[in-house]
C-alpha cells in the first residue's frame, strides 16, 4: 500500500518560452556565466527555427497523465526555467507531502546532468520530507522496450522503403571528456541502452549498430565523440545508402532533437547521399508512461514499507 502524502516529482531541464528568454534561459544553464554573445544568437536562432522547445509543455503532460496513472499527486521542477525545481518544492510542501520519489527524466546518469538535478533539489527541499531520488534507470525493461516500440516501427519502414537493412546511429547528449574521466558512468549507461533496444528489434543484425554522441558544447574542452557526422560519413564509406537516427538519451521533442536531428543531421546525410529517418520521441507515449509507472511503483512502495 502506498502511504499518504507521498508524492512523485519528476525533474527535467527546461526550456525557454520563446527564443526572446534565451539569453535569460542561458545564465540559468551555466549557473551566471557569460556566453560569446556569437554562442547566444546562434543558440537563439536555433529556437526561433523550431518555433518552440516543447519540453516544458510535454513533461507537464508526462506529470498529467503519470497522476491519473498512480493515483498520487505527481509535481514538475526544471532547473534552468519555469517552473524552477524550487516552484515544485514549494507546491509540495503546502499539499503537506512528507515523501517524495524524485526522477529525473534523463535515464542515465551523469554529474552534469543527473548529479546537478539532484544538487539543487538537496539545496531546496525541507528537511522534513523525506526524498528518494532515482540516480539511474537507463535499463528499466519498460524504458527499453518504449525505445524498442518507436525504433521497431522506424526501422521496418526504412527497411521497406530502401528495400535493404538500412543502420541505425543510437545518440545521445554528449560531455565532456573530462567527465568521463572521472568516472562517470555516462558513456557506459547510454550504450547499454542502445545495446538494449537494438537487441529487442528482430533481423537488425549488431553490425548494423551504431552509436555516435551529438550537442557537443562550443566550450570547456573536448566534448565525448564520436559525433553523428563522422557516424554519418563512415556509414557512407561503407557504401550504405541510408540511416535511421535513434535518440535514446532522450524522452522527449526538445531543441536536441527538433533542430540538432531533424534538420542539421537530416540535411548532413541528404547532403551526403543518404536516406534518413528518425525515431519518434517518446513524449506522452503509453509505453513511457508506463515505464515511468513502474519505475515510481517500485519506490513508492519501498516508502510505503519504511513507514510500515
Amino acid at each position: 500500500m502506498i502511504p499518504s502524502k507521498t508524492a512523485v516529482l519528476l525533474l527535467a531541464h527546461g526550456s525557454p518560452d520563446s527564443p526572446a528568454d534565451v539569453p535569460e534561459f542561458l545564465k540559468y544553464v551555466t549557473g551566471g556565466r557569460e556566453l560569446p554573445a556569437a554562442a547566444v544568437e546562434e543558440i537563439r536562432h536555433r529556437y526561433a527555427l523550431i518555433g518552440k522547445s516543447p519540453l516544458t509543455d510535454i513533461t507537464l503532460a508526462q506529470g498529467q497523465v503519470l497522476e491519473r496513472e498512480l493515483g498520487v499527486p505527481v509535481f514538475v521542477g526544471m532547473r534552468n526555467w519555469k517552473p524552477f525545481i524550487a516552484d515544485a518544492v514549494q507546491q509540495i510542501t503546502n499539499a503537506d507531502v512528507e515523501h517524495v520519489v524524485a526522477i529525473c527524466l534523463a535515464p542515465q546518469n551523469s554529474s552534469t546532468s543527473v548529479g546537478l538535478y539532484q544538487r539543487v533539489l538537496s539545496s531546496q527541499m525541507k528537511p522534513e520530507i523525506s526524498v528518494h531520488f532515482v540516480t539511474e534507470w537507463h535499463d528499466h525493461p519498460s524504458l527499453i522496450q518504449a525505445f524498442a516500440e518507436k525504433l521497431e516501427s522506424a526501422w521496418r519502414r526504412a527497411t521497406q522503403e530502401m528495400g535493404a537493412s538500412v543502420p541505425v546511429i543510437f545518440t545521445a547528449h554528449s560531455v565532456p571528456t573530462r567527465t568521463i574521466q572521472a568516472g562517470d558512468p555516462y558513456e557506459h549507461q547510454t550504450k547499454e541502452t542502445a545495446r538494449l533496444v537494438g537487441e529487442r528489434i528482430k533481423g537488425l543484425a549488431p553490425e548494423l549498430c551504431e552509436f555516435a554522441f551529438q550537442s557537443q558544447g562550443m566550450s570547456g574542452g573536448p566534448w565525448l565523440g564520436p559525433t553523428v557526422e563522422h557516424a554519418i560519413l563512415d556509414l557512407k564509406r561503407r557504401g550504405h545508402k541510408g540511416v535511421v537516427l535513434a535518440p535514446i538519451g532522450f524522452l522527449c521533442d526538445h531543441v536536441e532533437v527538433l533542430y540538432d536531428v531533424d534538420v542539421v543531421f537530416k540535411a548532413f546525410a541528404t547532403e551526403n547521399g543518404l536516406q534518413f529517418w528518425r525515431t519518434e520521441s517518446l513524449n506522452t507515449s503509453p509505453a513511457l508512461v508506463s515505464a515511468l509507472a513502474k519505475l515510481a511503483s517500485a519506490h513508492l512502495g519501498a516508502a510505503a514499507g519504511r513507514e510500515a
